[in-house]
Order: C-alpha cells, then sequence, then structure tokens
C-alpha cells in the first residue's frame, strides 16, 4: 500500500451497500407478503428500462426519489399496477415500510466506513429514497455529509447529485471514492471524474477501498 493516502473522500450509497443485497431482501418481501415477483420486477423494468437509466416523462420511481410525489401515492400507483397483473389484490398503505423492513443492516460495511471516518477521510452517505426508511439513528458519528435524493430535489445518476455531495463534502472529484452497487451510478461518477467501487462483497470493497486510499480499513 502507499505510504500516504491517494484519496480523501468516501462516498457511499445505502440501499444495497449499507444494508442486505436488494434483491435478496425484495425477495424476502415478496415471500412474506404473497407478492408476486416476476410482476414486481416486470413493473420496475417498465417504469426503469433495462439498466435503470431509461428517463421517461413521468416515471413514478423517478419522481418519488425526487420527492416530487408522496410515499402513499407511490405505493397507490405500485400496488394498483401489481392488482392488476396478478388480479390479486394488494393493500398499497405501508406497503414501502413493508418491504423495507426486509432491509437488514450490513455491519460489516457500516463499521467500515465508521473506521475510514476515524483516521480522517471525509465521508458522505449519497441515497437515492423511496421515502424516509433510514435508521438515522445508526448515522450517529458516521457521516460528515447526507444527501437524500428526495430531499434535495434530484436523484442518482444525474450529475447534479453527485456536484452537490462533492460542494458539501467540500472536495472535488479527484479527491473521492464512490462505492454503490448500481453499474450505471458507477458510470456517472466515472463521467464526473469520480473513482467508482461496484459493491458486490464486503470483502471485495474493502480490498479495493484499502487499495485506492492506502490505509488499513479492516
Amino acid at each position: 500500500m502507499p505510504d500516504s493516502p491517494t484519496y480523501s473522500g468516501l462516498i457511499v450509497d445505502w440501499g444495497g451497500v449499507l444494508t442486505t443485497d436488494i434483491n435478496s431482501s425484495v425477495r424476502r418481501w415478496a415471500d412474506r407478503h404473497a407478492v408476486d415477483l416476476s410482476a414486481y420486477a416486470d413493473i420496475m423494468r417498465s417504469w426503469l428500462g433495462p439498466e435503470g437509466e431509461l428517463e421517461a416523462m413521468v416515471n413514478p420511481i423517478h419522481a418519488l426519489e425526487r420527492g416530487e410525489i408522496e410515499v402513499p401515492h407511490f405505493e397507490e400507483t405500485l400496488a394498483r399496477e401489481l392488482s392488476r397483473r396478478t388480479e390479486a389484490a394488494v393493500q398499497a398503505p405501508g406497503l414501502l415500510a413493508r418491504m423495507f423492513d426486509e432491509f437488514e443492516h450490513a455491519h460489516d460495511m457500516n463499521a467500515l466506513v465508521r473506521r475510514a471516518r476515524e483516521i480522517g477521510i471525509r465521508t458522505a452517505l449519497l441515497s437515492n429514497s423511496w421515502g424516509d426508511f433510514y435508521p438515522r439513528d445508526l448515522w450517529e458519528g458516521m457521516f460528515d455529509v447526507v444527501v437524500i435524493s428526495g430531499e434535495v430535489g434530484m436523484r442518482k445518476p444525474d450529475p447534479a447529485i453527485f456536484h452537490l455531495t462533492l460542494e458539501r463534502m467540500e472536495l472535488g472529484p479527484g479527491d473521492c471514492v464512490f462505492v454503490d452497487d448500481l453499474p450505471h451510478n458507477i458510470g456517472a461518477a466515472a463521467d464526473l471524474g469520480i473513482t467508482g467501487v461496484r459493491h458486490v462483497t464486503y470483502d471485495q470493497t474493502l480490498d479495493e477501498l484499502q487499495a485506492l486510499f492506502g490505509v488499513d480499513l479492516a
């Protein structure tokens, strides 16, 4: 490892990075609440596009993430579409709360972020929100900056939200490493000069971050 860190800022996603992976979490939710997982996946594909990058004039997910519609409105839209496709009644109230109940805290990744901050690396959370279901009580002393899409009216992979995060961190793009589980978000950050690490497993992410920062984060 280098004698001194190459980077001074670490930006991390929440869902799928600081939690269990999204696919397994959604699968548990679907199993527990008798939601047709294939129908749900078809709806997500139709709203997001095959790579999660398709921007439509009216997109319920993008509108939710930018804070343009409220959670109950989104829940009604999703429940109505699930019910239409499966011919089984899906209860809208609390739909997202039930889903996020299945997202488990990734203790190893959260501890890694804390260790990074303790040794002087500036840390930021950058998350596309589906309402406010975050465990904010667990973030005390963990982040220098928190950027939630619905609170700032923009979302990943829009360049503006990355610029806002960097501005609040008081760092440039070349100073930061960004950890996310979605390739198109990593690509958007890389286009701005931010080094990206795609999170798949804790060990892989740990190895990559240690190599980039030149410090022991284990």
